[in-house]
């Protein structure tokens, strides 16, 4: 069987350093210097850990800055172990695989005014979207930071602090603020983007829900559980390079049925809100269960790990 090829880069371990309690900034640079795949602002990049676990981080450096890769991360003790891996046991001069950036916060043309919400370590998507902005645009633009207390990421963000394009919310003291004045008016010309826990996601989603589904931008941390279809049924997947046909039983993953027939697929949360298992689809009548891609995105992708289908045969580009 023909494997779906996975293309990641080397990289190695440049730096790490403290940006906060339980928080740790890495630098990825390749070996011999040269400069890496372009980005945008807010992109996300997988690392391929060496004890084999792949997760997604968000870029927290601008694209302008292009011979090197920061993502800062969060050791979650409770977590799925790529945060504890990386805190424990990776050093400067590890090398780690690193797949092509991908996503991120395009900057439109006509948007005129930027807003953002991050609750904690979720500012990290908007970091490199918020230096960009000042350093290329004359958009106006606001970030507002919700913490319990202490700041995350403060060196990397103090500047933006003092010139007021930052505002932080300490919930300590005055309880988590009222999403809505921060959100404002809708408007073409607003974009509007939140990550952080899953109650601040809601929220921000019910009071977005009329905006422009290209105006509203949202990240999660943790996937939502998995859709349990009582009538699904068995399907085919038809791999139109290889020629392949891949059952997919009742109740399977299609992501399951393809590990089965020996295709192998990049995948890292395994609930439809990373995009590292995103794959083309040419004919059919896939059901799309991901938080990630766009309606003109679902006409042409879907993600391996969530999606269904609701035709007998459903072909991909593989």
């Amino acid at each position: 069987m023909k494997v779906r090829p996975i293309t990641t880069i080397k990289t190695i371990v440049a730096g790490i350093e403290q940006a906060g309690t339980g928080i740790k900034l890495f630098t990825l640079e390749d070996p011999d210097h040269w400069e890496l795949p372009p980005f945008r602002p807010g992109a996300h990049i997988d690392l391929h850990l060496p004890n084999g676990l792949v997760r997604t981080y968000s870029l927290c450096n601008e694209p302008a800055d292009n011979t090197r890769y920061v993502i800062a991360v969060k050791r979650e003790a409770e977590g799925r172990g790529g945060s504890r891996a990386l805190h424990d046991d990776i050093r400067v001069g590890d090398v780690i695989g690193v797949s092509l950036p991908r996503g991120g916060l395009e900057p439109g043309a006509n948007i005129t005014r930027h807003v953002f919400i991050a609750g904690g370590i979720g500012v990290t998507p908007f970091l490199s979207m918020v230096h960009h902005l000042a350093r290329t645009t004359e958009a106006d633009f606001t970030l507002h930071l919700i913490v319990r207390d202490e700041l995350p990421l403060a060196a990397q963000l103090a500047s933006l602090i003092d010139q007021g394009r930052v505002v932080v919310h300490r919930t300590s003291r005055i309880g988590r603020p009222d999403l809505a004045p921060l959100i404002g008016e809708v408007g073409p010309d607003t974009m509007v983007a939140c990550c952080g826990p899953e109650s601040m996601t809601d929220d921000f989603e019910r009071l977005t829900a009329a905006w422009p589904a290209a105006n509203v931008h949202v990240e999660r941390f943790v996937a939502p559980p998995p859709v349990i279809d009582p009538n699904a049924k068995p399907f085919t997947l038809s791999l139109a390079r290889s020629g392949a046909e891949i059952q997919v039983r009742a109740g399977q993953t299609m992501l399951a049925a393809l590990q089965e027939g020996g295709v192998e697929i990049a995948t890292s949360c395994c609930g439809g809100i990373c995009g590292a298992c995103k794959v083309g689809w040419i004919e059919g009548k896939p059901v799309h269960r991901d938080r990630i891609l766009s309606a003109y995105e679902r006409e042409r992708f879907l993600m391996i790990c969530v999606a269904g289908s609701d035709a007998e045969r459903l072909v991909l580009d593989l």
